[in-house]
C-alpha cells in the first residue's frame, strides 16, 4: 500500500510539472550526472539558477559552515549576513534598498505591492499597471496577473485588477495604455519564457521617459536575465536605463532558494513601512550567506567579464549552426541567454538531446532556450554545438 501511494504521488508530480524523463543525481562544474552515472552537459542551469555551476567548493564550504551556526531566526531579529548581503546586492544592482524573499515570484509580489503603496502614499489615485504580452513573471496570483500569457491567467480569473498588456518593443502600444490611473510599467529587459526577446534601446529609453515625466514607476524583472547572464551584472545596466524597482532571484543564490526586490531611495521613502510586507524565511542567515558568497565569487573570478568574453563566441557558433541547419529559423538573445527558433517540435528535439547527454530548455514559439552556467568555456560551447548538430540533423 505504501509503495502504491508513493507511485501515485510520483505520477501526480509528473503530471503537474511535466518533468523530463531523467533522474539527476549530482553535478560537477558544468556537468550533471543521472542516477545511472550518465553525464549531461548542462545548458539549462536549473532554468538560469546555477550560474557558478555545480559543487563550487568555496560556496559549498561557506554554506556548510553557516548550517553549523544558524539557518533561521525570523526577521524579528537582526543578523550580520542579511546586512552584508543587502549592501552587496544593492551595490551590484545599482539600487538603494533591498528586501529579501524566497523566490522570484515573491519578489514580483513585493514589487507590485511597493508600486501600489507608492501611489497610495502620494494620494495619486493610481492603481493600474501596464505589462507586456508574452512576458512571464511567476505563478502566484499577483505575478500571473502581470504575465502576458492568457493561458496562464484565464483559469484563475478574476485576478489583480487594472492590468493592461502592451506589445513588447512597441512603444506606441505602451503609450496608448498610459492613463492618469497608471502607477507602474513592468517588463523584462530580455524576455525569457516568452521566446528570448531582448528589449530595444529605444523601447527601454521610451518607457523610462514616460515613467519619469508622469511619476509612474518602472519595474524591471531581472529574475532570469540578471546576475551577469547578458554580459552586465543586471540587464538594465547595458541600456543605461535605471528602473525604480527591480526584481531578482535564481542565480543570486546559485541553488539556495532566495530572491529579492530592490528600489531607489525615492521609492523606498514613499512606499513600504514596517508591517506592510513580510516573510518568515526571506533573508534568513543561510540564504544571505549564499548571496554574500556568490557575489564575492563573481567579483573575485570576474564572472561578468568572462560572460562578455564567451558570450560572443556562443552567439557566433550558434549563428554558424543556424546558417547550415534547415530546422533553425533564427537565433536571438544576448550573452549566455540564447534561443533558437525551430521548425521541429521541441519535445522531439529534447528527447534526442537527453540521449546525446545535453540539457536544454523550451520557450514560447517553439524556441530551444540555452541558459548555461556562466562558467562555461569555449570548449563547452564547441561540445554543445557538436551535440546539437547530431540532434537537429
Amino acid at each position: 500500500m505504501v509503495n502504491e501511494n508513493i507511485r501515485s504521488a510520483e505520477e501526480n508530480l509528473l503530471h503537474i510539472y511535466n518533468r523530463f524523463p531523467v533522474a539527476l543525481d549530482h553535478g560537477e562544474g558544468v556537468y550533471l550526472y543521472d542516477s545511472e552515472g550518465k553525464q549531461y552537459l548542462d545548458f539549462a542551469a536549473g532554468i538560469g539558477v546555477t550560474g557558478l555551476g555545480y559543487h563550487n567548493k568555496e560556496l559549498d564550504d561557506a554554506l556548510k559552515a553557516q548550517i553549523d551556526r544558524l539557518c533561521h531566526i525570523s526577521n524579528l531579529y537582526y543578523h550580520e549576513n542579511c546586512g552584508k548581503a543587502a549592501k552587496a546586492l544593492a551595490a551590484a544592482s545599482g539600487m538603494d534598498r533591498v528586501f529579501f524573499t524566497n523566490s522570484g515570484a515573491e519578489a514580483i509580489e513585493g514589487a507590485l505591492k511597493t508600486a501600489r503603496k507608492y501611489a497610495w502614499e502620494k494620494r495619486s489615485g493610481r492603481y493600474e499597471m501596464i505589462a507586456m504580452n508574452h512576458s512571464f513573471h511567476g505563478r502566484t496570483v499577483g505575478a500571473v496577473s502581470v504575465t502576458g500569457h492568457p493561458e496562464y491567467r484565464e483559469p484563475f480569473e478574476p485576478l489583480f485588477p487594472g492590468v493592461h498588456f502592451a506589445d513588447y518593443n512597441d512603444l506606441d502600444s505602451v503609450k496608448a495604455l498610459v492613463s492618469e490611473k497608471t502607477c507602474a510599467i513592468i517588463l523584462e529587459p530580455l524576455q525569457g519564457e516568452g521566446g528570448i526577446h531582448p528589449a530595444k534601446q529605444e523601447f527601454m529609453e521610451g518607457i523610462r521617459k514616460i515613467c519619469t515625466e508622469q511619476d509612474i514607476l518602472m519595474i524591471c524583472d531581472e529574475v532570469q536575465c540578471g546576475m551577469g547572464r547578458t554580459g552586465t551584472m543586471f540587464a538594465w545596466q547595458d541600456y543605461g536605463v535605471r528602473p525604480d524597482i527591480m526584481t531578482m532571484a535564481k542565480a543570486i543564490g546559485n541553488g539556495i532558494p532566495v530572491g529579492a526586490f530592490a528600489m531607489t531611495e525615492q521609492v523606498a521613502g514613499h512606499s513600504l513601512k514596517p508591517g506592510d510586507h513580510g516573510t518568515t524565511y526571506g533573508g534568513n542567515p543561510l540564504a544571505c550567506m549564499a548571496v554574500c558568497k556568490v557575489l564575492e565569487i563573481f567579483e573575485k573570478e570576474n564572472i561578468v567579464e568572462h560572460v562578455k568574453a564567451v558570450g560572443p563566441y556562443l552567439s557566433a557558433r550558434l549563428d554558424e549552426l543556424t546558417e547550415k541547419t534547415d530546422c533553425i529559423l533564427e537565433r536571438r538573445g544576448k550573452g549566455l541567454m540564447q534561443g533558437l527558433v525551430l521548425t521541429k517540435p521541441f519535445a522531439e528535439v529534447n528527447l534526442r538531446a537527453l540521449e546525446e547527454g545535453l540539457l536544454v530548455l523550451p520557450a514560447e514559439g517553439n524556441v530551444l532556450r540555452l541558459l548555461p552556467p556562466l562558467i562555461i568555456e569555449e570548449k563547452h560551447v564547441d561540445e554543445m554545438i557538436e551535440k546539437l548538430e547530431k540532434i537537429l540533423a
